[in-house]
């Protein structure tokens, strides 16, 4: 988030630890994305200590877990017009940049 400093100052912020996501923000982020499962981070904590590993999940039970958990969500999500960033990978933040600037 530092590293895209004033690129991404007016950008709407939400705080998903307290304002709760609605199934409607993730049916719209996944239809942006392609999938749940892109939005879905395998590096949340609950993941493995929920047994999810060892489970073949559904997009329905990525839709599900990530409305209910927050820390499922890939975090950051940037939504810029039509286009979705998903993550910080050094990819995506490039790509933001790019598409910012």
């Amino acid at each position: 988030m530092d590293e895209l400093g004033d690129l991404i100052a007016d950008f709407e912020n939400q705080d998903i630890k307290t304002d709760q996501m609605t199934f409607d923000q993730i049916d719209e982020m996944k239809k942006r994305a392609g999938s749940y499962e892109s939005l879905f981070s395998r590096k949340a904590m609950k993941y493995r200590s929920m047994g999810l590993s060892d489970k073949n999940l559904s997009e329905d039970d990525y839709r599900q877990l990530i409305q209910e958990e927050y820390t499922f969500l890939k975090r950051p999500v940037f939504i810029v017009n039509d286009q979705i960033f998903v993550g910080n990978s050094k990819k995506v933040i490039e790509s933001l940049k790019n598409h910012l600037s």
